[in-house]
This record gives structure tokens, C-alpha cells and sequence, in this order.
């Protein structure tokens, strides 16, 4: 298995003529259905956001920081405990809390600035260090994988599967710089009973996005 430092060069080094080539093969187009952004059965979705990309939604909008994003629900005990990373913020329902639907349309209140995770569903890259988002991929053309999406197979411009390629490799990037920065500012931290710590790129962080104090 490559390091992550390895890895990470070889999702600097993709072309993303090729990404696209890859995008074209495969199809795709949003029927806007909303199954990516609602909760599966009585799982509540839950989709990887960076931390910087929290704060970019907190001052567009002017929401708090919970309002944004929850700390990834892995390894808690109800709700409590030390985790990695951040996931979107969810609904009672357990959909996206930025999702919304009418006449059976679905549409994102944040559009404009929602994550790259968002941007680029249905598809990630084969990586190691790299998110596969909604389970295991359901196709693969080169480097790009797919995952479940009703609008798969569908015809894509040229123009739409370069700029989805793009985002495409910028959150390769992104998520095994991530990945490093999680790994190289950890420091175990023992929460009190009740409380949570959430690790990031940035260092340790309570529930609510402020650092822990040590």
C-alpha cells in the first residue's frame, strides 16, 4: 500500500482530460430524485466536510457551526466520545439538513457553496486515502469510480464532465491532504464522560468546532 504522501502526488499528477474521458464513458446526469442527500433506511446520510469548507457555509449564510456539520458519527457511543473528521449536518429525519423538495423535486438551499463531496457525487477516484461515498462503487472507467445514482448512464457535454473532473481532482487532493493533516496533528485526547473530540487537519476540536483546550 502507498503512503498517503504518495498517493497524494499521484492525485496532483492526474490529468483531468482523462478524468472527463473517463465521466463521458460511464454517463451522468442529475435527475435531481435526492436520494444522495436523504437518509438510507435508518442510516442518516452522512457526507464528509472539511473544515474550512464549514466555515465558507457559516459566514455565507451566517449559520453557527452546528448548523453545518456534526462530528462523524464512527466509533461515538451515543454521541459521545473521540472521533475523526465532520459530516454534514442532518435533519431529525436524518436527510441533509440543506436539502430540500418540492412536487418531488429535489434541490440544495446551499448550491452555490456546497461541498466538493457534493459537487462531485456519484463518482470519486481510485485511491487509497479518498472517500467512496454512499458504499462501494457500482462502475469504473480508468482512475474514476462510480457509485449508486439513478442518473448514471446518461448522456454528459464535454463542458460538464471536464468542470465535474476538475472538482473531481481537487477533492482527491483535498481529502488525502486531509488525511495527513489529521494524521500528523493527532494527539490522543480522553474526553469527559459525555463530551466528544473530533480530530481534524487542524487539531482537536470539541463539538461545536472550537479547539480543545490542552
Amino acid at each position: 500500500m502507498q503512503s498517503l504522501e504518495a498517493e497524494l502526488e499521484t492525485a496532483r499528477s492526474l490529468a483531468v482530460s482523462e478524468l472527463a474521458d473517463a465521466i463521458e464513458s460511464i454517463g451522468f446526469e442529475c435527475t435531481r430524485c435526492g436520494a444522495c442527500c436523504k437518509a438510507d433506511d435508518d442510516d442518516p446520510h452522512t457526507a464528509t466536510i472539511f473544515p474550512d469548507e464549514i466555515r465558507d457555509i457559516q459566514q455565507t449564510h451566517e449559520y453557527d457551526w452546528r448548523d453545518v456539520a456534526r462530528p462523524m458519527p464512527y466509533g461515538l457511543d451515543d454521541g459521545a466520545g473521540e472521533t475523526f473528521e465532520w459530516a454534514i449536518q442532518t435533519t431529525g429525519c436524518g436527510d441533509c439538513s440543506f436539502y430540500v423538495e418540492k412536487d418531488g423535486v429535489g434541490a440544495c438551499s446551499i448550491h452555490d457553496d456546497r461541498p466538493l463531496i457534493c459537487q462531485t457525487y456519484p463518482f470519486s477516484v481510485a485511491l487509497g486515502g479518498t472517500s467512496q461515498p454512499m458504499g462501494e462503487a457500482v462502475d469504473q472507467a480508468g482512475m474514476v469510480r462510480a457509485h449508486e445514482c439513478e442518473g448514471l448512464g446518461r448522456d454528459i457535454s464535454r463542458e460538464e464532465a471536464e468542470a465535474l473532473a476538475a472538482a473531481l481532482k481537487e477533492r482527491a487532493i483535498r481529502e488525502l491532504e486531509e488525511a495527513i493533516g489529521v494524521r500528523d496533528n493527532y494527539t490522543g485526547t480522553t474526553p469527559d464522560d459525555g463530551d466528544i473530540v473530533v480530530h481534524d487537519s487542524e487539531g482537536a476540536k470539541q463539538g461545536d468546532g472550537t479547539p480543545v483546550d490542552r
